[in-house]
């Protein structure tokens, strides 16, 4: 058994198909057929379900699959360790940041961290944080912006901001005079909203149901900007962080009472190894976020 051979069996896994893993390597099908043949055969196991339209694994495979993504792991933290060990000068970031928070606190954050480390490449992916933290456990980012206080145990996580949730309103709204607004105010008002995947969705249906509360939704859209716009033109009412409307003439941001904040974490995979680009940016992150709540 050699690391190759483990490298062809993941990308089989992972697209389902001899073919496209083929593809994606780079090399020839036969040649990837042959080295999990080889395999099959070193093991005395049968690895894939061959008869199905798409290739899936057996029992046996699965148990395999499990070994061989955590030697590949390894072996991938050691390749980077042993680069950054023999003074390699550049490094790469992959974050994910959710679309809110990119547009309004991450602007300034990536431009003074490129100033610090020119060498250093930064890549970010936009996503709601459901979908970011499954990147990171898949390996798709190095690490990334969660929010809230449940997460999975598979992750290693540090808080760099606590953020208020305010309601928006038109400036001409009958409610735009009000300091605060409790949770049945809001609740009686139509409600634009944000589709499934975003935290602060959950976030907001999750206190109202604790409040015996159901919003009255009128549209529902995973585009913040496009939540803005219709709340500008008297569409309904909405939720935002704080930093979202506070230089927004168009809008009012209404505190709720109690106010609501949230908590925005940096988030990376426990036990993963984590190059010096990637603690760079978390140090940077955290430092920049203790200023920002001061």
């Amino acid at each position: 058994m050699d690391i190759r051979q483990l490298q062809f069996f993941a990308e089989i896994v992972r697209y389902g198909s001899f073919t496209k893993a083929a593809e994606r390597l780079h090399v020839a099908q036969p040649a990837v057929s042959m080295a999990m043949k080889k395999l099959e055969e070193e093991l005395d196991l049968v690895l894939f379900n061959r008869q199905e339209r798409r290739i899936s694994l057996t029992a046996e495979g699965e148990i395999f699959l499990r070994h061989a993504e955590k030697i590949l792991d390894e072996v991938k933290s050691t390749e980077t360790e042993m680069e950054e060990l023999r003074g390699l000068a550049k490094g790469e970031v992959r974050v994910g940041i959710p679309p809110m928070m990119s547009a309004y606190f991450f602007p300034q954050i990536i431009r003074d961290f490129s100033n610090r480390y020119p060498d250093l490449h930064l890549t970010v992916s936009g996503e709601g944080a459901s979908k970011i933290q499954k990147m990171i456990i898949d390996g798709e980012l190095d690490m990334g912006v969660i929010a809230g206080a449940s997460f999975p145990e598979t992750l290693e996580v540090r808080r760099f901001l606590r953020e208020e949730v305010i309601v928006c309103v038109p400036r001409n709204h009958p409610l735009a005079s009000k300091g605060s607004l409790t949770l049945h105010e809001f609740a009686g008002h139509p409600l634009i909203f944000y589709r499934e995947g975003y935290y602060l969705r959950e976030l907001i249906l999750d206190v109202l149901r604790g409040a015996g509360l159901s919003p009255a939704i009128k549209f529902e859209t995973n585009l913040y900007t496009l939540v803005k716009s219709l709340v500008q033109k008297g569409m309904g009412i909405s939720v935002f962080l704080k930093m979202v409307v506070a230089e927004d003439d168009d809008l009012t941001a209404i505190s709720l009472d109690p106010p609501l904040y949230l908590d925005l974490l940096i988030a990376w995979k426990k036990h993963g190894y984590l190059s010096r680009a990637n603690r760079a940016f978390a140090d940077f992150l955290l430092e920049k976020g203790s200023h920002a709540a001061m």
